[in-house]
């Protein structure tokens, strides 16, 4: 489990295929801050950019570590193929403060920005999220893009899928690779867990409900 505040910016640096085909996946090299990965061991959970990986590799003295990404993740998730910054974060330990949510690592789908500029102090971001993900994104409610708990100031259902508005303070802007965002960016998407859980809950309801005349 994660919280959704990053912990760390790091930086993929190596791309290798694990097979030629398309049903192989690839191992990646990221680059970390000096000391990120003191208390981080083989076999630890790390998420990047919002997906949970394990860590196949250490190289604390070069201050990089590698992980090995399926075919399937890699076809449901963004930018973890290409070399350049993403968000890092530790697994969350049971004495650590809960600062953004409640974030499991697995993407629920990819979003795409449509708008990214500064308002004022702030940066103003609007995505459009899938059709099918609309029904957990509430006014006031939590979001994690690309590992980032946000929340979500505006929701806005449209033909093509759910558009929402978020603000980020300049700290996240400055702290997260959230900077590198450009209209048209795809980005990953994990919806609330508590929101899955409730949809869950009312669906066996109706279904378990008596019908009448």
């Amino acid at each position: 489990m994660f919280t959704g505040i990053i912990t760390g910016v790091g930086r993929i640096v190596e791309v290798h295929d694990l097979g030629r085909s398309l049903q192989h996946g690839k191992r990646l090299t990221l680059a970390v801050p000096e000391g990120y990965l003191a208390d981080v061991g083989l076999g630890d959970s790390i998420a990047i950019n919002g997906a949970c990986m394990t860590v196949t590799d250490l190289q604390p003295q070069s201050h990089q570590f590698c992980i090995d990404i399926s075919a399937e993740s890699l076809d449901k998730t963004s930018g973890l193929t290409s070399m350049g910054e993403v968000n890092l974060e530790k697994a969350l330990r049971a004495n650590d403060r809960l600062g953004g949510h409640l974030v499991s690592g697995h993407v629920d789908g990819l979003g795409r920005v449509v708008q990214f500029e500064p308002v004022g102090e702030s940066w103003v971001l609007r995505l459009l999220a899938p059709t099918e993900l609309g029904k957990y994104l509430a006014y006031k409610g939590s979001i994690t893009v690309n590992g980032v708990s946000l929340t979500v100031n505006r929701v806005t259902d449209r033909s093509d899928g759910c558009e929402i508005s978020i603000n980020l303070i300049p700290h996240t802007v400055q702290n997260t690779a959230l900077h590198r965002l450009q209209v048209g960016t795809q980005v990953n998407l994990e919806i609330d867990l508590i929101a899955r859980y409730v949809e869950r809950m009312l669906r066996a309801d109706a279904n378990l409900a008596p019908n009448h005349p």
